[in-house]
């Protein structure tokens, strides 16, 4: 089996796999994990506000909750659609540091309008109107930011180091995962809901200054004249693992979006069934999802030895099947704010980690190095497709069915890339051991 990776389409891709370690130095490594972070922190605090300021804000009624947040969410992914894909390309053609850093002021300007919503609103004829304007805007800018952070992790590995700069990098989103979660969503019920949306701007404008200052570009220019969508397409077909990197992509990108969303819903609304407050609810829900981005953090280095040791085929069944339980045993449960939704929120934690780390790695092992943000693009758009898909469908029936019908809904999506992957490992097994050692 050739392995595209080592394949070249121009002379300076084919001498980058070997110059790659000897130029980064470690602050510029510092810097990508750091960035990393602060990227994650931007993207994840923007959704877990959204739904107290939709609701203590803009008073969105209970009825009508799921469906708005999850159109709003759903309105932001139509546009990294059509984006995400062209920015790993520019990053190919034009550098990532320049689209890091230029993601990162537009991601601002976004974060500084969304709490303006309310007084902008009436000038423009409704204020949710700017609100999903506010959150495409900083979706636009978020969209060109982590993917192409991704692509430099990629970038700066070597197949010795790549499992562990990419664990890396995912351990480092993790943590600004829980940093929101279990730190920053206390800051609604002491601060207010407006101060904790313009931490966001703060964190992208500093975010911009650091990438400028720190990082380095040195992945080989494509030649290719616009996106080469063909080449990705023949290179998916031709690649089994690289489709099961995008199936789990289309899958399992959906799932932290559904935590962020949905369990933050499902305490805020339930609030008044049992007497809380939504800021205190919100604050509850978030340290419950903080705790699932401190179980990730501690089961990323275990993925990062089971990927080694075992293969990353191995590791994307196994972290889709812990994920696929988790999300279905949250159909059992009635009270958010009862111990026992622990259980399956432990199990989704640690599924995810490595459904993050796995099909990355298998993306960045089989994509020639000059198209490497051009191959990722295509992977998160695959990624997008399926948040819009669940989302969409989530929204509908956490409004008809109930607040545990979209995870159940999202475990059984799951359980369908398990089914996938354990079918490749027994195709390559029935190939010999030459074709399960290869990539």
């Amino acid at each position: 089996m050739v392995n595209p990776a080592t394949r070249c389409y121009s002379p300076a891709a084919c001498k980058w796999g070997h110059m790659a370690s000897a130029e980064v130095q470690s602050h510029q490594r510092n810097a990508l994990y750091l960035l990393s972070a602060m990227c994650m922190i931007f993207m994840t605090l923007g959704v877990a506000v959204q739904p107290l300021f939709l609701r203590n804000v803009l008073e969105i009624p209970f009825e009508q909750a799921g469906a708005i947040n999850a159109n709003v969410q759903v309105v932001t992914e139509v546009l990294d659609l059509f984006v995400v894909g062209y920015f790993g390309y520019l990053s190919d053609r034009l550098g990532r540091v320049r689209i890091i850093v230029a993601g990162f002021l537009v991601a601002a300007a976004g974060a500084l309008l969304a709490p303006a919503s309310i007084w902008f609103g009436v000038a423009a004829g409704g204020a949710l109107a700017v609100y999903y304007l506010s959150r495409v805007v900083m979706s636009l800018g978020a969209s060109a930011v982590w993917p192409q952070l991704s692509a430099l992790a990629g970038d700066f590995s070597t197949d010795r180091t790549r499992t562990g700069m990419i664990s890396n990098t995912a351990f480092m989103m993790a943590f600004g995962v829980t940093l929101v979660y279990a730190v920053l969503m206390q800051i609604p019920k002491n601060a207010g809901v407006v101060a904790t949306m313009l931490l966001t701007a703060a964190v992208a404008v500093a975010g911009a200054w650091l990438g400028k200052a720190f990082l380095v570009d040195i992945a080989p220019r494509t030649q290719e004249a616009s996106v080469p969508w063909r080449v990705i397409y023949g290179l998916v077909r031709s690649e089994p693992r690289l489709r099961l990197a995008f199936a789990s992509s289309l899958f399992a990108r959906s799932d932290m979006v559904f935590i962020g969303l949905f369990m933050m819903l499902w305490f805020i609304y339930f609030a008044d069934l049992v007497g809380v407050r939504q800021e205190e609810a919100a604050a509850k829900a978030g340290i419950l999802i903080g705790a699932m981005g401190g179980i990730v953090l501690v089961t990323i280095p275990l993925w990062r030895v089971l990927i080694d040791r075992y293969g990353r085929i191995q590791a994307v069944a196994s972290g889709m099947t812990m994920s696929a339980l988790g999300f279905i045993m949250l159909g059992f449960v009635v009270d958010p704010f009862d111990w026992f939704i622990m259980v399956p929120v432990a199990l989704v934690s640690a599924g995810q980690a490595g459904c993050f780390v796995a099909p990355q790695i298998l993306t960045v092992d089989h994509s020639p190095r000059d198209m490497l943000g051009s191959v990722l693009g295509a992977f998160n758009v695959t990624g997008g497709l399926g948040i819009i898909f669940f989302v969409q469908i989530g929204g509908i029936l956490f409004d008809v069915i109930g607040p545990p019908a979209p995870f159940v809904f999202s475990g059984i999506g799951n359980l369908l890339v398990v089914i996938y992957a354990l079918g490749m490992l027994r195709s390559e097994r029935r190939r010999g051991p030459q074709a399960e050692a290869a990539g």
